[in-house]
């Protein structure tokens, strides 16, 4: 396979870092230089990883094309492209339809979307595609999980859940924070969150058929301190408040 990469950020920088990890199909991947920083990186990491000499070089050195830029600026950057008919476009950008990026790309190529998290660098991702691709999902498969959503709907439900990450890291600086009020250092405090964490995500890992409620009840005593915490945290609007958020989130991913 011959890959380009439109868009040399922290993304592309993780599909890359796991496909060279773990694939041999892989003949060359040709990444744009507009993050310098990114590009040169992989180029001097990865002897298949080259810099393109613009954007179409990229396209035109490759059979899957891959779309990782900033939706503020993807019309523009899209539109001054030439596609060839044979070419598939994979597109990472957040809340652009089908029809739309269809319109941008303009000519009759195969487009999937999907939503690579960060974790594909160490090959534990789980990645959403739509439409269903066995080519893509493949590709992705190799790099953690592919989850192929059966319609629009449910693509937009995943990307609304892979929003929750910042949520993820914003519980933890709060309850660091937390400690280190009370009087603990915020690294000692830091590093043994970490490690709880680390542990309950190896838990929900090595229980992939057990709901997060019952688990949620295996990892609270009756009438101890974790269903205390949890009780007070959906008392007091924890809850309602995520999933309201989340509720916005799809509004606005919808409204793309």
């Amino acid at each position: 396979m011959r890959l380009g990469f439109l868009g040399s950020g922290a993304i592309t920088e993780a599909v890359i870092t796991g496909l060279v990890k773990s694939r041999s199909d892989v003949g060359t991947i040709v990444i744009s230089p507009r993050n310098s920083g990114v590009a040169s990186r992989l180029a001097q990491t990865f002897p298949i990883v080259r810099v393109g000499d613009g954007n179409q070089d990229v396209v035109d050195s490759a059979d899957i094309v891959f779309l990782a830029i900033r939706p503020q600026i993807a019309e523009e950057v899209i539109t001054e492209l030439n596609f060839r008919e044979d070419q598939h476009v994979v597109s990472f950008i957040a809340a652009i339809q089908l029809k739309t990026l269809a319109e941008w790309v303009r000519a009759p190529v195969r487009i999937t979307r999907a939503i690579p998290l960060p974790f594909v660098a160490e090959l534990q991702g789980a990645t959403a595609i739509y439409p269903p691709d066995e080519q893509i999902a493949d590709l992705f498969s190799s790099l953690g999980t592919a989850v192929q959503a059966k319609d629009l709907k449910q693509y937009d439900l995943l990307g609304a859940a892979s929003a929750l990450m910042g949520t993820y890291f914003g519980l933890l600086e709060t309850s660091a924070r937390w400690l280190e009020a009370k009087g603990m250092p915020y690294d000692q405090a830091s590093t043994y969150l970490k490690q709880l964490f680390t542990g309950l995500s190896e838990a929900t890992g090595a229980s992939p058929a057990q709901s997060f409620d019952a688990m949620r009840w295996d990892f609270s005593t009756k009438g101890g301190l974790n269903e205390q915490v949890f009780t007070e945290f959906e008392a007091k609007g924890g809850t309602k408040a995520l999933t309201q958020a989340l509720e916005s989130v799809l509004e606005r991913i919808q409204q793309k």
